[in-house]
């Protein structure tokens, strides 16, 4: 099992920027792919961002793409989320999660160790 602790969530103004980070422990996961989920209140979990497990492989929600970065670093066992240009439509629960393999997934289903999340508030 695999350990996952995010942060770097926080209360940012509309074209603010955040990094959140997120590091694992636990099993050697530095051949899974890793993915960024947001979950705003009322809505259904959806994906932000997902890495492979060499990390050439990218994926981006439409609505983030250009503003946020995912990249990890392995020597760390650390994966993180660059946020740019933030929009109060960002505002939601953050969480990392790791998949099951190396290939770049995007459904939530194909995860299965997932941290606690960190909350991002916009403010507009």
């Amino acid at each position: 099992q695999v350990q996952l602790v995010e942060s770097g969530g926080g209360l940012v103004q509309a074209g603010g920027s955040l990094r959140l980070s997120c590091v694992a422990s636990g099993r050697t996961w530095t051949d899974n792919a890793m993915g960024w989920f947001r979950q705003a209140p009322g809505k259904e979990r959806e994906i932000v961002a997902a890495i492979s497990g060499n990390g050439g492989s990218l994926y981006y929600a439409d609505s983030v793409k250009g503003r946020f970065t995912i990249f990890r670093d392995n020597f760390k066992n650390t994966v993180s989320l660059q946020m740019k240009s933030l929009k109060p439509e960002d505002t939601a629960v953050y969480s990392c999660a790791t998949a099951r393999g190396r290939m770049l997934r995007t459904r939530p289903d194909d995860y299965d160790s997932w941290g606690q999340g960190t909350q991002v508030t916009v403010s507009s």
